[in-house]
């Protein structure tokens, strides 16, 4: 082929580029995945759903403590403003204090200057893997195999509207009816007994 200059027929995929990445993190967790309390440790990822319009994107980000799914989104677009949306939400839901560690992956949206000042300006401390390393995100990645598993797979969905009521149920079921292995309790029953 090379001899008479000839490709294969096999597209070539493009690099994309999203621009310079602006800020890398230590890595905090370092697959320590223990955390005493509720919102000592968070994890995050995006994941794509598999619908006939097309892929629907889900953010989420999920509690060490208890697994339980703090808060989720959706989108057409995986793009930062989807991570923002996603943390925002974390925020509005739960108290966050200064101890607080959101690992991630190194995506081209944990590594904007757009997520660097939202948890700058929520005295939120980012954590990322190293590159090429997944084990690190396991627990994040964990969550949608269960998700994908249980709910999307058997259902296919045929609209971004049938996914997202589809990942909106699940999400409830899985904070507050799904026993957890470990603990015998669902996530939620098992964070009520560190308020209680």
């Amino acid at each position: 082929m090379q001899k008479y200059n000839l490709l294969s027929v096999v597209r070539r995929k493009k690099y994309q580029h999203y621009g310079d990445c602006l800020h890398r993190y230590p890595n905090l967790l370092n697959r320590d995945f223990h955390a005493d309390r509720p919102n000592q440790k968070w994890v995050t990822d995006i994941s794509y759903i598999k619908t006939g319009q097309g892929f629907l994107y889900l953010s989420i980000i999920r509690d060490l403590y208890d697994n339980s799914i703090v808060a989720y989104k959706t989108g057409t677009k995986q793009n930062i403003q989807l991570v923002l949306s996603t943390v925002r939400e974390a925020r509005r839901k739960e108290n966050v204090t200064a101890e607080l560690q959101l690992h991630s992956d190194q995506g081209f949206q944990y590594t904007s200057q757009a997520y660097f000042r939202l948890t700058q300006s929520y005295g939120i401390t980012p954590s990322m893997s190293r590159r090429g390393n997944p084990y690190d995100n396991a627990l994040a990645e964990n969550f949608f195999s269960i998700l994908k598993t249980e709910c999307i797979n058997r259902a296919k969905p045929r609209t971004y509207e049938e996914a997202r009521l589809l990942i909106g149920e699940y999400i409830h079921f899985y904070n507050y009816q799904r026993i957890q292995l470990k603990t015998k309790l669902t996530p939620m029953e098992y964070r009520r007994q560190f308020v209680a």
